[in-house]
Order: C-alpha cells, then sequence, then structure tokens
C-alpha cells in the first residue's frame, strides 16, 4: 500500500477531533475502508460481527422504533431497573442531553464532548485518554464509563447518586449503529426523556439490542483485552514510543511524535492527541491478533 502518491494523499488527512479516521484515510489511499486499521477509534476487538446479528433484523427499516424493549433488555443486563435507563443515538448523544441539563466541568486533559463550564465534574472512567481507572476514593458527579466494561469486567462502577453517560458503541463495536445510554435516577432520566429528539435511537439499533446484550462477556472480554493491551505495549515499547500504563483498551504513548503520519501510508491510523492539548502523544486502540501483528509490520517498516 506504501508508495510515494499514497504518502503524499494521506498526508492531506487531517486528524479528526474524535477520531475514527479509517474512512477518510481509505478514501485518501484509493483503498476500501476495510482495508485500513483504524486504531484511532478504541472499539472491542473481542465482540462479534455486528453485520451478521443485524442481517435478520432489516425489515424493521420499514417502521418506526420502538426502544421500549431494547431498553428492558438493557435494563436486565445491567441489573438496574428500566426507568433509571435512557437510550440515546451514540454516547454523543447521552453526553449532550445530560450536559443541556446538568451542565458540568472537567480536570484537563479530558473527552472534548464533555462540559467546559459551571456544574458537576465530569471525569472519564478510565480516563480518555490515559487509559487510567479512577481510584476508589474519587469522586465525579457524571461519570461516562464508555470504556468502564471493557476495563473491568462490570457494567458500572456504582456509584448512588452519580450520573453515569456509557456507549454500547465502544463495547459492542458499532459505531455506526449509534447507541449510548445515560444510568441516572429516574427523576433526571424522565427530564432527559423530555428533550430527546423523537426516535432518536433507529429502529435497526432498538431490534438488535437484545441479540448484541446476549453475546456480551463482561468477564470474558475484559480479560481478553488485558492481554491484547499486554501484548500491544510489548510493540509500542520495542519501537522506543513509551507506552504508559493503561487499565483500558487503548494505550497512551509519550514518545511518539509524527507517529500518526509515519503509519497512515501504511493504512494504520492511530490517535493523534493534540485535541486533547498533549502533543508528541498518541493512543493507540488495542486490536485482535492480526491487527498487532499488521500494527508491528508498519512500525517496522515505517522506523526512521
Amino acid at each position: 500500500m506504501k508508495d510515494a502518491l499514497a504518502a503524499a494523499r494521506s498526508a492531506a488527512v487531517p486528524s479528526g477531533v474524535h477520531g475514527g479516521d479509517g474512512a477518510r484515510v481509505a478514501a485518501a489511499l484509493g483503498v476500501d475502508a476495510s482495508e485500513v486499521l483504524d486504531l484511532s477509534a478504541s472499539t472491542n476487538p473481542l465482540a462479534p460481527d455486528v453485520v451478521a446479528l443485524a442481517a435478520r433484523y432489516l425489515d424493521g427499516l420499514r417502521r418506526y422504533p420502538d426502544p421500549s424493549d431494547a431498553t428492558t433488555a438493557l435494563g436486565t443486563a445491567m441489573g438496574v431497573e428500566a426507568d433509571r435507563l435512557l437510550l440515546t443515538n451514540g454516547g454523543s448523544e447521552a453526553i449532550s442531553l445530560v450536559a443541556g441539563e446538568l451542565g458540568g466541568h472537567v480536570e484537563e486533559p479530558e473527552f472534548s464532548l464533555h462540559p467546559r463550564g459551571g456544574g458537576p465534574r465530569w471525569r472519564s472512567n478510565p480516563h480518555n485518554p490515559t487509559g487510567r481507572l479512577a481510584a476508589a476514593h474519587e469522586q465525579a458527579g457524571v461519570w461516562d464509563e464508555a470504556f468502564y466494561p471493557l476495563a473491568t469486567g462490570r457494567w458500572t462502577r456504582g456509584d448512588p447518586d452519580a450520573v453515569v453517560v456509557g456507549s454500547l458503541t465502544k463495547l459492542c463495536s458499532c459505531p455506526g449503529l449509534r447507541l449510548g445510554y445515560v444510568l441516572a435516577a429516574p427523576e433526571l432520566i424522565a427530564r432527559l426523556a423530555s428533550r430527546q429528539v423523537c426516535w432518536s435511537v433507529n429502529a435497526l439499533a432498538a431490534a438488535l439490542l437484545p441479540d448484541l446484550l446476549a453475546a456480551v462477556d463482561l468477564p470474558g472480554w475484559a480479560a481478553g483485552i488485558a492481554e491484547l493491551r499486554a501484548e500491544l505495549v510489548g510493540v509500542l515499547d520495542a519501537h522506543g514510543l513509551e507506552p504508559l500504563a493503561s487499565d483500558a483498551n487503548y494505550v497512551l504513548c509519550a514518545r511518539a511524535h509524527g507517529l500518526r503520519e509515519r503509519l497512515v501510508p501504511y493504512g494504520v491510523v492511530v490517535r493523534d492527541c493534540a485535541t486533547f492539548g498533549l502533543s508528541g502523544h498518541a493512543r493507540v486502540a488495542v486490536p485482535g491478533e492480526p491487527g498487532l501483528a499488521r500494527l508491528a509490520d508498519a512500525l517496522d517498516a515505517s522506523a526512521p
């Protein structure tokens, strides 16, 4: 894939604000998106193929969506009452709804979609982009637990007075399906629901969610991610990228200046962390075994 033309084209693809740049890089390289290893988006490499699961529900595209059964299924999986849950159009809508209702502030660096103003403290757990879990004594008014299940093997930390925003996109590796949620007291959930756009959660996502949840293996996935992360750290360390300790399905590298530009011509994309205010750092998602081998080959081939 690497040639002078590919390098020139890929250099013209700037890093996106939120990662997930694989499709744009593929277009620049003139290849199908499936040929690009996108490690700028931290999804679960152990999740089942969502396309195969979704095929049986395509008929639902002819009907308006009703998320009630899907909400009940998620509540059962998480062990919480359905009236404490609101399904959303991805984690981004969950964040937007809660921020619009409660406001909030962060301690930088932090995920860019979290509010920067007055109101409760927001904290991603594990932290984005460092990947470290919050200490048991640490408190927040709103926890962003998009990556928490893959880090711990549990659905939620369970702080009784905190609001939780989550993303099934990450857990089930289905970013195009757009599935997120808010976990909070019933009174707040009712207020958020009144702010939510009608039919926010699409029919395919609502119909498919129970099958996605039936395939979830939190303890198994968390253990598998830990093993793959250790292998990834070994590869990154061997190439002098200074990977930092992480509990998540991604690793922050402290010595990664120009890493994204090096790898893109080889069809491998990592997350440049300049948007977090961390110049010279890169966040690398944990891939499966084939992706790990491809990353190692690209690092070898692109070595200065």
